[in-house]
């Protein structure tokens, strides 16, 4: 019996990646591979075969659409592999999606300077997803196992792209960068968490000038700034890490 899937999960979740099993329960008739044929979904791969075509795309969309949403119940779906699936087989099939790992929080951190260092080594060692961005590729000196490092020409695309009900921490080298990393983060509006580093009078002066974007005060009421929770004190990198990640670690387990 072909084992190779179980290696394959094995490997994701290592780098704690999240994915959908795929799995044809049934054949009747002519069909591209039979009864127990697997396959494995992720955010951004595919892994293995259930036979192509267009019924392995559309399998693919709906296992990313339940990535996307995070839905981890296992249900089945029935294919008819006819004309209107694009399929010239003609026969039926039944597919298990299975999500095997279960969602774990998707945060970005933006900013690969002092603080940024120690902070995603000490996220690394927590059950997340980390995407850690900076637009300067020699400052990725040290990336933990499971990190994904992004040098952005365009840090913006970060935002664009992440999942709803990330946990963004906005900490770059340069304020003006943080100011619009901040507003796109507010406007999109579906975010779990939203940190930024600096003082309170960072935050006042930031706070006049997303006002002058259209920001509302109950937009501005969901930015953490001063990032961390505030028992926890100290101007080390990795004192501030440490804040940070025990206020992260507070609002997942709250939401979940």
């Amino acid at each position: 019996m072909n084992d190779e899937w179980i290696r394959i999960l094995m490997q994701l979740h290592e780098r704690r990646e999240p994915c959908v099993l795929l799995t044809l329960l049934t054949d009747k008739g002519s069909v591209p591979r039979n009864c127990g044929t697997k396959m494995i979904v992720g955010r951004e791969h595919t892994y293995l075969t259930i036979g192509g075509g267009h019924l392995e795309y559309q399998c693919i969309a709906m296992a990313r659409d339940m990535l996307e949403k995070q839905n981890t119940a296992p249900h089945t779906e029935h294919f008819n592999l006819g004309a209107r699936l694009g399929q010239c087989c003609g026969g039926m099939t039944t597919v298990l999606f299975e999500p095997l790992i279960q969602p774990q929080p998707q945060i970005v951190v933006f900013g690969a300077g002092h603080v940024g260092q120690a902070l995603v080594a000490l996220l690394s060692t927590l059950p997340c997803h980390i995407t850690w961005v900076d637009e300067r590729a020699d400052m990725f000196t040290a990336v933990p196992p499971g990190v994904k490092a992004w040098q952005a020409e365009d840090p913006l695309d970060a935002v664009k792209s992440a999942p709803a009900n990330s946990y963004f921490i906005v900490m770059t080298h340069h304020h003006p960068r943080d100011l619009e990393l901040t507003a796109a983060i507010l406007k999109r509006g579906d975010y779990r968490y939203l940190g930024l580093i600096g003082s309170h009078t960072k935050r006042q002066r930031f706070e006049y000038r997303l006002a002058g974007k259209g920001i509302t005060q109950q937009q501005l009421s969901t930015l953490r700034c001063p990032v961390g929770l505030p028992d926890v004190k100290g101007k080390l990198p990795a004192e501030i890490a440490v804040a940070i990640t025990a206020e992260i670690i507070a609002v997942y387990q709250a939401a979940s």
